[in-house]
């Protein structure tokens, strides 16, 4: 008598499943009899004693010579380094993200949360195929070799020591540091959010991080123009946040401002997101400045807690302010304040004392108030999430007054350090990266202009562009 188990396709699939299974076990079964079997008990021999040869001394110190010429890498310097490459990455993802998709309209959310993680993965790759290269690797002073590490070339899963950071791991510091290369990309794109088409995010950010990236990361850290002439740029100041700003305040200019802004309230539409995301970079920022020593030291732990203080120092200095000028402190103001003294102490975390550590962040947090408020409207600049208000002025008082704080005189690390010289350096740096980036900005965007055109429809903008661009929406009614 048949039953159900044995008839149809579904019953054959499942004998079949059944056998092999057998098989496999009858087959582990008889090669685990046969390796026994193979166990032969050995005749016991008589014991012989042998004389040891006497050792040469090239002998011995051929082994000492090869351990001594193998790359070494501290484990614990290791430990940190991969905890503060997962900590950059909850900056940007769910960080950076959150904190923008509360700023925008309900409407736009998924738009600026997919812009975040696409424009980051992007880079991503880029950084892998030619980012690291150019940035790290021997070339003139505003740019390295596309090809000589292109796609990671001679580095492998064993490589220690061919990095700028000889102590990690080659991969280590290349993860490490695309992390840095993603999220500067991304910040930009809360400048133009609500309206701009994604397909001309993308261009723009594949050849903003080519042209504008690169150069400024080569430049200050990878021995180009600025690295020698001694600017100090701990942890991204003036590579990160100034080029950020500047690329967002222009994009702001060239896509135009929001339909109705300025004529009815654009109001965020979750500041618990904004507040949720804020909180989330302070934590991600310290794997952003602490890592940026690239070891587990006395230079992480200073990093470390300068970016406790400054954060503080800024929070309170934008609450004070808002609450002085306007009489009421919001959450969204405090959370802005959080962000901008972490801006602010980004470059000089490494080099100054605790004490200017809260004096960068609480001069960060009053300053940024007027980025968003005041220079906005002087601007007549429509920059969505605040990005030059508080990226780029953030990172030109604290490149500023890293010149300063820097100076053992006043609890930095810089002995000898001539302060009037130093801020000299640190403003031909702002300078520099303000022209650069706007010069390079106005010409990507006239291209990506030409290609794809910047700016969706009015009935798109309108519409919202979770569904317009993506097909889909955040919040069903």
């Amino acid at each position: 008598m048949k039953t159900s188990l044995f008839t149809g396709w579904q019953a054959r699939f499942h004998a079949v499943c059944l056998m092999m299974l057998l098989s496999a076990l009858a087959v582990g079964a008889f090669s685990s009899s046969a390796h026994a079997q193979a166990q032969v008990t050995p005749v016991p021999s008589e014991t012989v004693a042998v004389e040891p040869l006497p050792a040469t001394p090239e002998a011995t110190a051929a082994p000492v010579a090869e351990a001594a010429a193998a790359p070494t890498f501290d484990h614990g310097d290791v430990a940190w380094m991969l905890t503060s490459t997962l900590l950059v990455l909850l900056m940007v993802v769910p960080g950076l993200a959150l904190f923008y998709g509360g700023l925008v309209r309900s409407k736009n959310v998924l738009s600026i949360l997919s812009q975040i993680l696409v424009v980051f993965s992007l880079v991503l790759m880029l950084w892998v195929a030619y980012g690291y290269s150019a940035v790290f690797s021997e070339g003139n002073a505003f740019f390295g070799s596309f090809t000589q590490f292109a796609f990671l070339k001679g580095f492998g899963p064993d490589t220690v020591g061919n990095t700028p950071i000889a102590g990690l791991p080659d991969y280590l510091f290349v993860a490490f540091q695309s992390t840095f290369a993603g999220i500067t990309t991304a910040l930009i794109v809360g400048a133009f959010a609500e309206r701009i088409k994604f397909k001309a995010v993308l261009l723009f950010s594949a050849l903003w991080f080519t042209l504008s990236y690169i150069p400024m990361a080569h430049i200050v850290w990878g021995g180009g123009y600025l690295g020698e002439m001694g600017a100090i740029d701990f942890a991204g100041g003036t590579v990160v946040h100034i080029n950020a700003g500047v690329a967002g305040l222009v994009g702001a200019y060239f896509v135009g401002k929001r339909i109705g802004y300025g004529q009815t309230a654009l109001k965020p539409h979750n500041v618990p997101f904004t507040y949720i995301g804020a909180m989330l970079l302070w934590v991600g920022w310290f794997g952003f400045n602490a890592g940026s020593a690239a070891a587990a030291d006395t230079v992480a732990s200073l990093a470390f807690i300068n970016t406790i203080l400054a954060t503080a120092a800024a929070v309170l200095g934008w609450t004070l302010v808002e609450a002085v000028s306007k009489g009421k402190p919001s959450a969204l103001g405090a959370a802005s304040g959080a962000v901008a003294g972490l801006v602010g102490i980004t470059p000089a975390c490494g080099t100054v004392g605790p004490l200017g550590a809260i004096v960068i962040g609480l001069v960060a947090g009053v300053v940024c108030v007027w980025g968003v408020t005041g220079l906005k409207r002087l601007l007549k600049v429509d920059d969505t999430a605040d990005v030059f208000g508080v990226h780029g002025i953030g990172g030109i008082v604290g490149a500023l007054l890293t010149g300063v704080f820097s100076a053992q005189s006043l609890g930095g690390t810089k002995a000898d350090l001539d302060i009037g010289h130093q801020v000299w350096v640190q403003l031909v740096s702002v300078g520099f990266t303000i022209v650069w980036c706007a010069v390079v900005t106005v010409l990507i965007l006239l291209v990506v202009r030409m290609v794809f055109g910047l700016r969706v429809t009015e009935e798109a903008e309108r519409t919202g562009l979770d569904v317009t661009s993506h097909g889909e929406s955040a919040y069903e009614a």
